[in-house]
């Protein structure tokens, strides 16, 4: 795998589809800072706040036809696993002269390949590998954005309620996916690899809640829910299939590894780093 600077393809524009979401935003701000040209696409352009020099443009997911003129001059492009006419989009891209995809997808694919989480992360990827597309797969743990999830009540109420797994989860910072989807993007060598992705650290949702409280400088309670609790819960506003591959423990772990470091030349953020950036939201 390439770590270091970039390594320019030559002259390229890189499209960023869902770019006001966690990882989009990461991806668009690394492009820019490292001078590569890059184009944002959102339903709302009107409403998207980005550096001087993003190009903004329109593009809905569920609607291909959308990104013919978003599409234009591109040469890579972010796709995450999510709803949308995903082979349309495809299509689309390819039409225009687009060269390559890097698919945000999921390591469920791997470690637990006949839940929905998976089934569909591995439908997606064969997608886009079918697509004609040079692509790459990037297969992410947990987010450390789904903390995100515990603040209106750590806002409110100064408590977590949430089903703990006591083995912890090495979530991974947004903004180490993005790194490596710029270098997959911009780089060679990426073509037709899939790349696992984790955090540095193994935390349970104790330790991620202390943290929290750390660096809030006030306490936070955490109230842990039992299996049943916390589906019940979760069950208000997810689909059944979703909270069970949630509250799921078994299966193959992952473990802690290496791949943003190896591939970006800095070892992966601590969900402590994470916090740090985006604490205001706890606030």
């Amino acid at each position: 795998m390439l770590s270091g600077p970039f390594r320019r393809l030559g002259d390229f524009m890189i499209l960023v589809t869902s770019a006001t979401g966690n990882i989009g935003r990461a991806l668009v701000r690394e492009l820019h800072d490292s001078g590569h040209p890059v184009r944002a696409a959102t339903r709302s352009p009107h409403r998207a706040v980005f550096p001087s020099g993003v190009e903004v443009v329109h593009g809905d997911l569920d609607d291909p036809a959308s990104f013919r003129e978003a599409f234009a001059g591109v040469t890579g492009f972010l796709l995450l696993g999510a709803p949308g006419d995903v082979p349309g989009l495809l299509r689309t891209a390819a039409r225009a002269g687009v060269r390559r995809v890097v698919l945000v997808s999921s390591l469920l694919a791997e470690t637990h390949p006949d839940s929905v989480i998976g089934r569909g992360a591995l439908s997606g990827e064969e997608i886009v590998r079918d697509s004609g597309l040079e692509w790459t797969v990037l297969r992410p743990w947990e987010f450390a954005s789904n903390a995100f999830w515990w603040a209106p009540s750590i806002r409110e109420h100064g408590s977590v309620h949430s089903h703990e797994v006591p083995e912890g989860s090495q979530v991974v910072d947004p903004a180490d996916i993005a790194a490596v989807a710029a270098r997959a993007l911009t780089e060679p060598g990426h073509e037709q690899r899939i790349h696992p992705l984790t955090g540095s650290e193994r935390l349970t949702v104790a330790q991620r809640v202390a943290v929290l409280s750390e660096e809030l400088a006030r306490p936070i309670e955490f109230v842990e829910l039992s299996t049943e609790q916390a589906r019940q819960r979760m069950l208000r506003y997810m689909p059944a299939g979703i909270v069970e591959d949630m509250l799921s423990t078994s299966g193959k772990d992952p473990g802690v590894l290496d791949t943003v470091r190896e591939i970006t030349g800095a070892p992966a953020r601590t969900f402590r780093q994470w916090a740090r950036r985006n604490i205001a939201a706890f606030g």
